[in-house]
């Protein structure tokens, strides 16, 4: 083998080089530059300040006096002023928003404005201007505000239905209150569900969001709004890595309502509903775990007029397939009230669709319980004692039979999950009329198989998947 040169080592070397630079070049190409968008971006994005007035604290009665002019009197006077005749205070907050009309709407978080006593937007060249609420909207965390300007720039409006994990997105805010902080990132996840929010399926960004960034937009590439940025997962107060917008199609419905009639109605059947397991799917007798299982029907509800039963599973609401229990109240919520709407359901394994006419949502959906003590009776098989139910806790839970759950060991019903207070309604779909019965009701359940068993525990209903094993 011929020797290799010293210069054409070199040559190599140099070859190499160039090679690698021109892979980290075309590599670095391949990242997004966000400077143009956020150039044409920022002059619609706002900061929002309000401020609420407070009353102090009163002093309590037993409260000795501090005398004047001690550290403990200033320290008293600090927190609970002087009595009754202390004067209000003030509160400020900080938010972000972003303009939709040239006639001055604005768009924000529901709770950056909320109680608010004023409020202030604070636009790209410096101007501030007092804004009115137009309306707003808990549920969703909207609010719609209005300032008396015009000719002013706006965003461009986008579309969330079609949007992909793994895009790159960016965001313009005011976190703790540095106007027009850009901050990049990509989409994690979509049609993200929160335990406090039933109507809004979240985006879920890596985009770094903190204090202040709230009613802020959230921008695809191409310059439009996308989703409203609403809130964080934080263990420390500050951004950790996860935040969440609100898709902007679903902003911009609440958005129409808030302002035409300055409030928003959704539809509503009237049910309440859990989360399909793979036991509990067994025990339905499903291929696999999909629908939301309807856990309660309300008194002449829309669902419970057309004929919805307790058990059944809805796996589709007009047209749109159900997965999970958590979509359903988004495509009922923005269902048109007064409209009628095809509800397939799995009912004793077999399909079935309903046509069911959609009402408006109420506004409190709260059920009243109540539970008593009354004759008891054991059940070895499945480890619980349970005992009837009185004749005022039937007329409470608005129930013909039932037993209540007084104790529970080790054993089929401990595994189920069942609790002490639980008020047992159904078992293998089969009523429950008193301890008694359900005594023999168990006697002829099935070896290692998973039956439904219905529970109403404190205000709401649920079925759990028992099984006997052995």
């Amino acid at each position: 083998m011929e020797p290799v040169s010293a210069g054409r080592r070199i040559l190599f070397v140099v070859i190499a080089g160039w090679l690698a630079s021109f892979a980290f070049i075309a590599q670095a190409r391949e990242l997004p530059d966000f400077t143009d968008l956020i150039e044409k971006s920022s002059p619609a994005v706002v900061n929002i300040s309000t401020t609420q007035k407070m009353k102090h604290p009163k002093v309590p009665r037993n409260m000795p006096r501090m005398p004047d002019g001690t550290p403990f009197d200033e320290f008293f006077r600090h927190f609970f002023g002087d009595g009754d005749n202390a004067p209000d205070f003030d509160t400020h907050s900080l938010g972000s928003g972003f303009i939709i009309s040239a006639e001055g709407y604005v768009l924000t978080n529901n709770h950056v404005v909320a109680n608010a006593d004023k409020i202030i937007v604070r636009l790209s060249d410096r101007r501030e201007l007092a804004a009115k609420i137009v309306g707003r909207d808990e549920r969703s965390d909207i609010a719609l505000l209005k300032i008396a300007t015009d000719n002013l720039p706006v965003v461009k409006i986008g579309d969330s239905n079609n949007l992909k994990v793994g895009e790159w997105v960016y965001a313009i805010g005011s976190p703790f209150g540095f106007d027009h902080s850009a901050t990049a990132g990509i989409i994690s996840a979509i049609g993200r569900s929160l335990p406090s929010e039933s109507y809004v399926p979240f985006i879920q960004t890596d985009v770094a969001i903190n204090p202040g960034n709230s009613g802020g937009p959230l921008f695809n590439m191409d310059g439009e709004v996308i989703g409203i940025n609403s809130q964080i997962y934080s263990r420390s107060g500050g951004f950790m890595g996860l935040s969440f917008a609100i898709p902007i199609d679903v902003a911009m419905e609440v958005t129409d309502q808030l302002r035409s009639k300055g409030r928003v109605t959704r539809g509503w059947l009237g049910i309440l509903i859990q989360d399909v397991t793979a036991e509990l799917a067994e025990s339905f007798g499903m291929d696999k775990p999909q629908g939301a299982l309807v856990a309660k029907l309300l008194p002449d509800s829309p669902a419970q007029k057309a004929g919805v039963q307790v058990g059944d599973v809805i796996v589709e609401f007009n047209g749109k397939p159900v997965e999970e229990s958590s979509m359903l109240p988004r495509l009922v919520g923005r269902s048109k009230v007064g409209e009628s709407a095809a509800v397939k359901v799995i009912r004793n394994g077999k399909p079935l669709t309903l046509k069911v006419k959609i009402a408006e949502l109420p506004k409190d959906e709260e059920l009243k319980l109540g539970q008593d003590d009354t004759q008891e009776q054991s059940d070895n098989r499945l480890g619980i004692a349970v005992e009837d139910l009185s004749a005022e806790q039937r007329k409470q839970l608005d129930v013909s039979g039932g037993i209540v759950v007084r104790e529970v060991g080790s054993g089929p019903g401990q595994r189920a999950g069942l609790r002490r207070g639980d008020v047992i309604l159904k078992l293998n779909n089969k009523d429950v009329k008193s301890a008694s019965a359900f005594a023999s009701q168990v006697e002829a359940l099935p070896r290692n198989k998973s039956v439904p068993i219905l529970v109403q525990r404190g205000r709401s209903t649920l079925f759990l998947a028992l099984k006997i094993e052995g």
